[in-house]
């Protein structure tokens, strides 16, 4: 086992978390970390399949005098999102994850962590891999391309799984469980455009924008943390009108369901304007840190002289994109009314990147309600046509619908309470969790989903609290020892 694991409780688990995260598994990248869960699974003599899309699914009987329990499925997704700071030098396709403990916490250097959802998938390897546990028949499906597409929970087929409930191991805060989840919708554009060439008497600058949380855009989004995409629209925008600043490149964001925490364009504006130019960005940079200074107080922006640039991406184009982001519906759109504190529909602008003629904006938006879902999608996709963009929605998914006589939920809170004296929160999350998919082919399944405290998924700064997962260990193996009776 790696080092810094040594010592921590269960064993089990963090060893086959150690084991995960020295294998890449970027979403969409995942041969490598399949192989080693079919292995896993192959090794412990367990009837081990991978499905036609990818997912893995390992079962094991039931141990002695359990057998009339109702068969319980754990599960998990094998990905990860790939995300590091940009002075961090790491390739997601070949290098470790590399983790320290600090203040009872496992952190990543300057990465995303990977807990999210490799300790989920641990838990389930380290439940099937022990031989001192009681538990009825236990199946862990070990799903691919959740973080980037939900591919696996989508081309999930009936009859590969025979039990009754399914444990979602996928939620990041011990003590409570949850019962519903918001579905999503991609909003997709493309903004054509043709290269000019660089008008004379012009200064080239590299604007970075750095330094914002960034995070997870569905449990994050209601904390008023930044979007480097807009800060850096709005920003270019005001720019050209004052300087007549002209776009080169941009490079905003990385990922769909993440929050942008970086954004980086190449642009030109007249040397006569330079100097104004770079108060300006100045000043920007302490207008926005005002705005953020409670909830994204870290944020740097530069403006730096660089090489001139081969050429420009035409005006009309230019003045497209910065109307279109301007006018974007981004983050909280509504909260739950039935849930107070509950974010029920809303949308991240997640990647602006410009590359061999085309201008690619992604976005995705989320909602409990599926009517609220695609309502905000089309009026993004009308946003970004009339602005003069291509755009379309894709990758619809749906909501889980809570189910409050739930009988593994009623189970499980006694079992919680009767371990820590306490009955268990139980919530709707604001994230795209499997379940909703996975119950539309299983629609029997009784489901929840539970996991050990885990804060800032999808960003560099994710953490698992150690204390935490042993709790929720604790509390899984409670909770397939009463799982209900057939």
């Amino acid at each position: 086992m790696t080092y810094v694991y040594k010592d921590l409780k269960p064993e089990g688990l963090w060893k086959y978390f150690a084991e995960m995260n020295a294998i890449p598994r970027p979403s969409k990248h995942e041969d490598e970390i399949r192989a080693y869960c079919k292995k896993f699974g192959e090794d412990l003599g367990l009837d081990t399949v991978v499905d036609e899309i990818g997912n893995v699914i390992i079962k094991k009987p039931a141990t002695p005098g359990m057998e009339d329990r109702k068969g319980v499925i754990l599960q998990g997704h094998m990905d990860m999102v790939p995300q590091a700071n940009s002075d961090t030098d790491h390739d997601f396709l070949k290098d470790p994850i590399k983790t320290y403990i600090e203040d009872g916490w496992v952190h990543a250097e300057g990465t995303t962590l990977g807990a999210d959802n490799a300790i989920g998938v641990a838990a389930g390897m380290a439940v099937v891999a022990a031989t001192d546990l009681e538990h009825g028949p236990v199946e862990v499906l070990i799903t691919t391309d959740e973080e980037a597409g939900m591919t696996g929970a989508n081309g999930i087929k009936a009859g590969y799984l025979d039990g009754d409930i399914l444990l979602n191991l996928d939620s990041e805060d011990e003590g409570e469980l949850y019962i519903g989840c918001a579905g999503g919708i991609d909003t997709n554009a493309n903004f054509k455009y043709t290269e000019e060439a660089v008008p004379a008497d012009m200064t080239p600058f590299k604007l970075s924008l750095t330094g914002l949380k960034g995070g997870h855009s569905g449990l994050d989004i209601n904390l008023g943390r930044g979007n480097a995409n807009l800060l850096l629209n709005k920003l270019m925008l005001n720019a050209s009108e004052r300087y007549g600043l002209r776009l080169a490149d941009i490079q905003a964001g990385s990922l769909r369901n993440a929050i942008p925490r970086e954004a980086f364009a190449t642009v030109v504006v007249p040397t006569a304007e330079a100097e104004n130019f770079k108060a300006f960005v100045a000043e920007f940079l302490e207008y926005a840190k005002a705005q953020l200074k409670d909830n994204d107080p870290g944020i740097e922006l530069e403006a730096i002289v660089t090489e001139m640039p081969r050429a420009l991406i035409d005006a009309e184009a230019q003045a497209n994109l910065f109307e279109a982001l301007s006018n974007v519906i981004n983050g909280v759109v509504k909260m739950s009314e039935d849930m107070p504190g509950v974010v029920e529909t809303s949308s991240n602008l997640a990647v602006v990147k410009s590359k061999d003629g085309i201008i690619e904006v992604c976005s995705l938006q989320r909602s409990a309600v599926d009517s609220e879902r695609d309502r905000v999608g089309a009026e993004m996709v009308k946003i970004f046509t009339e602005a003069g963009g291509e755009a379309e929605n894709s990758g619809s998914y749906p909501g889980w619908k809570p189910n409050v006589a739930s009988p593994i939920l009623a189970a499980m809170k006694e079992a919680y309470n009767n371990k820590y004296g306490k009955i268990p929160e139980v919530k709707v999350i604001h994230a795209g969790l499997e379940c909703g998919i996975l119950g539309a082919v299983y629609p029997h399944w009784d489901m929840i989903s539970f996991g050990p405290t885990i804060r800032n998924p999808h960003s560099p700064d994710e953490k698992v609290n150690i204390e935490s997962v042993e709790k929720f260990w604790d509390f899984l193996v409670d909770t397939l020892k009463n799982a209900p009776k057939k």
